[in-house]
């Protein structure tokens, strides 16, 4: 079982230094260093979280929310750097995806042959 452990060890080091992750790290690491996009982001990633909240609770989003968070992806879509920054932020999912469908794998190969 340890050598399973230590090549997940090894996977979180590999993504840390893929280029995706520090694209993603430089990103992050200049949108966080000037104060108004700071403010912009985390106001955009609050509005994302509230509204999962709710969804996850099974509460109603009224239209008022919809619309206040359909504004808030705009102005963070015309701003160039965090536009840049969830363009990474979707390369580093798009890696952790792929990456999660080739250690699902054995798991569908085996519930998948039970099924012939």
């Amino acid at each position: 079982m340890s050598k399973v452990y230590d090549s997940a060890n090894e996977l979180e080091k590999a993504i840390q230094e893929s280029e995706e992750f520090v694209d993603l790290k430089a990103a992050y690491d200049k949108v966080m260093a000037d104060p108004n996009s700071k403010e912009m982001f985390d106001n955009f990633r609050n509005t994302q979280l509230e509204l999962q909240q709710k969804q996850m609770q099974g509460e109603e989003i009224s239209e008022e929310e919809v619309e206040k968070a359909k504004q808030v992806v705009e102005v963070v879509q015309q701003h160039e750097e965090i536009s840049k920054l969830m363009e990474q932020e979707q390369r580093v999912n798009v890696l952790i995806n792929d990456i999660s469908r080739i250690i699902t794998k054995p798991l569908e190969e085996l519930y998948g042959a039970q099924q012939q």
